[in-house]
């Protein structure tokens, strides 16, 4: 009598929009020391049922010096996750940074404009 054992593999949910921002809080603006979310630098976060998550994030200059530097703390931050099988950060310029409308309540205090 031959027995068939069959492996369950446990299927993980890709990570929700909240869990990819509170991953990314840490991470902090080198020139003005505030985290990238508290400035409003992440616009959006999207993620898709196949794990693929794709960033959607603005600098606060497009000269901004460090903008590489960010962009791969993002990418790295994001792909270290579990369950994330792809990571997009998209660099985007529209809406144009505003930290009076973007940013929150501490950052704004940080940057006095609270």
């Amino acid at each position: 009598m031959a027995i068939s054992l069959l492996k369950m593999e446990t299927i993980m949910p890709p990570p929700t929009k909240d869990e990819v921002f509170e991953v990314l809080k840490p991470i902090s603006d080198p020139e003005i020391r505030i985290g990238i979310v508290d400035l409003g630098l992440v616009y959006d976060v999207i993620v898709d049922e196949d794990a693929k998550v794709t960033v959607k994030m603005t600098l606060t200059t497009p000269a901004c010096p460090y903008g590489e530097m960010l962009i791969a703390m993002v990418h790295r931050a994001v792909e270290d996750m579990e369950n994330v099988k792809e990571v997009k950060v998209d660099l985007v310029w529209d809406p144009p940074w505003d930290p009076v409308q973007m940013a929150t309540d501490t950052a704004k205090d940080l940057l006095g404009i609270g």
